[in-house]
């Protein structure tokens, strides 16, 4: 597509782009964002438009590509957890762990995300957000992502994982827990990340 004009070509490729941005097929317009994108010629209107859009391959296309206009992009971001579709969810969680700590204020609907949702893939990206973002959010960061240590085996070595941003008894006492799991792999990123602590 437009996205791999180069030189005298990509405004004419930008143009194109923006145009594919209306038309009727949601795969066209999800691949007409990341033209964009390519030609550097995105911008965070393109984005709020596709976050509204019918269709959720657009919408999660629209979260992926958010990260790149960092904390200018937290509201789109935030508003993608509320999203009916998992998917979309997942990617807007993925978004926000990329903003990192400036992500900050989305910390307390993360840890919604992280506790409730009903798609477990959802609760493992909102915990992997959670660590991205660390300590300087709001403290339902890590209660969040405490509490997720009781959920499935893929969410618990997430919750892992993040903890590594995190620090108290609490923390600690979780890791030690970790050591027995009944998943292996859950052990073996406690065992990981105690060996580094010490």
């Amino acid at each position: 597509m437009a996205g791999h004009a180069t030189g005298a070509r990509c405004e004419a490729g930008a143009t194109t782009a923006r145009q594919a941005l209306t038309d009727t097929e949601p795969a066209v317009r999800a691949t007409a964002l990341g033209a964009l994108d390519r030609l550097a010629a995105l911008r965070l209107e393109d984005l709020a438009v596709a976050a509204g859009d019918p269709s959720p391959l657009v919408r999660g296309r629209a979260a992926e590509l958010s990260p790149r206009f960092g904390p200018g992009a937290l509201a789109l971001l935030t508003g993608g957890l509320d999203d009916p579709k998992p998917e979309v969810v997942e990617a807007s969680c993925f978004g926000l762990g990329e903003v990192g700590d400036a992500a900050a204020p989305a910390v307390d609907a993360l840890a919604g995300v992280a506790r409730g949702h009903g798609d477990p893939l959802c609760r493992e990206a909102a915990v992997a957000a959670l660590g991205a973002i660390g300590p300087t959010g709001a403290p339902g960061g890590v209660a969040a992502v405490l509490s997720a240590m009781a959920d499935k085996p893929a969410v618990r070595r997430r919750a892992v994982l993040a903890l590594a941003a995190f620090d108290g008894p609490e923390v600690e006492a979780a890791l030690e827990a970790a050591l027995t799991d009944r998943d292996w792999q859950v052990r073996q990123a406690a065992e990981d990340l105690t060996d580094r602590r010490r």
